[in-house]
């Protein structure tokens, strides 16, 4: 999918992803962490995690609302940009950090972060795929791999506040 085709889908759906991580901030995570995403595709309890990352570029602190699993005990968030041929900023910018905040509705920590490869990377991305059915055709319309992120938690954190983002 082109990457204009991706953002028409995001304007068509408004800024939902705006409101949705208003709503997770200002409760403190008490509400935005199981959305109903059936209308788009996806399963009626998904669950969504925040993530707070340093912006690679501008060095400014970001807030993303991010389907999440989990694996073992690890998050799991995939890098999809709803299938779009670049990947998503906040993914680029992980990658030159070896933390990032993570936040799963009323708890945070720090996390360190993984990739999965070979068998385990198929193992993910099916349940991955399974949690979210969309990933699949995001997948079939670009030719970029779709990265997989793996989050293990670490040390706990104050919970992320609107002035957090």
């Amino acid at each position: 999918m082109a990457d204009a085709d991706a953002a028409a889908i995001r304007a068509e759906r408004g800024d939902w992803m705006g409101e949705h991580l208003a709503m997770y901030l200002e409760s403190g995570g008490a509400k935005g962490h199981i959305v109903d995403l059936s209308s788009v595709g996806g399963r009626a309890m998904t669950t969504h995690c925040l993530i707070r990352y340093t912006g690679r570029k501008s060095g400014r602190t970001y807030v993303k609302p991010l389907i999440y699993g989990n694996v073992g005990g690890e998050i799991v968030v995939v890098a999809s940009k709803g299938g779009a041929d670049t990947h998503p900023e906040w993914y680029l910018s992980i990658l030159a950090n070896e933390t990032i905040g993570v936040q799963v509705a009323t708890q945070a920590f720090e996390a360190t972060w993984r990739e999965p490869e070979g068998t385990e990377r198929h193992q993910v991305w099916e349940y991955m795929s399974h949690l979210y059915p969309p990933y699949i055709a995001y997948q079939r319309s670009t030719s970029r791999h779709i990265p997989l992120v793996m989050l293990s938690p670490g040390r706990p954190v104050d919970v992320f506040t609107p002035a957090s983002s």
